[in-house]
């Protein structure tokens, strides 16, 4: 087996590398959803869109980045901003 060299990327078989960011989902589907975004693709998307389409009406949620550090973050679930102007429309 000599003449036989590995790189260095076998170090990495499991798909991850020291720059990738770790993200996490918190409410909403994708509540509890861990992603590892590549490094190769760049910074993570500051808000990210979640559509579920089904027999019925098609529904939409979002979710917004909040970091926490280089390489790990957490999206939040955008709360939806029709459902508190009604609510303001109501207190009068």
């Amino acid at each position: 087996m000599e003449g036989i060299g590995l790189s260095d990327d076998s170090a990495r078989d499991d798909g991850t590398g020291a720059d990738d960011a770790v993200l996490l989902f918190v409410g909403g589907p994708l509540d509890g959803r861990v992603e590892i975004r590549a490094a190769r693709h760049g910074e993570p998307l500051p808000t990210v869109t979640h559509v579920h389409l089904h027999n019925g009406p098609k529904v939409v949620h979002r979710y917004d980045l909040q970091p926490l550090g280089e390489q790990a973050g957490v999206y939040h679930l955008r709360t939806s901003a029709r459902k508190s102007a009604r609510d303001e429309s109501t207190a009068d």
